[in-house]
């Protein structure tokens, strides 16, 4: 467990499901402008900054080429990662074909796991949260073809531009591929991160589960002492999660 100490008027903001380059370029610079003005105004405060996952519609690192496009928000990444900003990044079901890139260029770690974090005396569960729970059957089946090392070895002899081209199609149109779920709460019983974090719960103590991929914005109390969050996205809600050392709250950006 990673344990971070905020000074005082510190805070830790969590962000996921962004979903830039979808469903084209042009059509998602205006969230991607909207982002990094949010990015601008929280440098002010932030102790650490986690975005859990899905940033890119798609996203696949050949051995020296990357998808073209982004220069906004890897800039201003880079200047927070510069300035002494703590930036954790977490795998999503869109960029599993993540290798080094954030790390080496942006000074960012990149987990493709969920991690457990201490902030002061308070644990947070953390991860994307695609593949969790119970349920999502096709989609796990799924996921074991594309993060097999075969799969990825054969995928990168495919010339990248039509290997980005080829699964940025899949990506927006395939719902099995891109995970996109029904945005509708049905209750906690249909809701596979709940189920999730609640067994989670019963092996040790978290105070929060904090997660992305629903792109639904949710705060459940599992327990007296837990509650789990869902983040929402940048597409339909432009939420995010502020943890002011004592609280984690889910907010509105409204940059207007």
């Amino acid at each position: 467990m990673k344990t971070i100490t905020l000074q005082e008027g510190k805070k830790v903001y969590f962000s996921s499901d962004n979903h830039l380059g979808a469903p084209t370029m042009e059509q998602s610079r205006p969230r991607e402008k909207k982002f990094v003005a949010w990015l601008d105004e929280i440098k002010q405060d932030a102790g650490a900054i986690f975005l859990l996952g899905d940033l890119f519609d798609f996203w696949m690192e050949y051995k020296s080429v990357i998808p073209k496009g982004f220069t906004r928000t890897f800039g201003k990444l880079a200047e927070l990662s510069d300035a002494g900003i703590p930036i954790y990044y977490f795998v999503g079901n869109h960029d599993l074909w993540m290798n080094g890139y954030f790390e080496e260029e942006l000074n960012i770690p990149v987990f493709h796991e969920p991690q457990q974090f201490t902030f002061n005396k308070t644990s947070f569960f953390i991860g994307h949260g695609d593949g969790l729970g119970p349920g999502d059957k096709g989609y796990k089946r799924m996921k074991k073809v594309f993060t097999n090392p075969v799969a990825k070895w054969f995928y990168r002899w495919v010339h990248p531009d039509w290997g980005v081209r080829l699964a940025q199609y899949f990506s927006v149109k395939n719902k099995m591929i891109s995970g996109d779920e029904d945005v509708k709460f049905l209750g906690e019983d249909k809701e596979w991160l709940v189920q999730y974090a609640k067994r989670k719960l019963e092996q040790q103590h978290y105070d929060y589960f904090v997660f992305g991929h629903r792109h639904l914005p949710l705060e459940i109390d599992l327990d007296a002492n837990s509650t789990y969050v869902n983040l929402g996205d940048w597409i339909s809600y432009y939420t995010y999660g502020v943890f002011d050392g004592e609280k984690l709250q889910l907010k509105h950006y409204d940059s207007n």
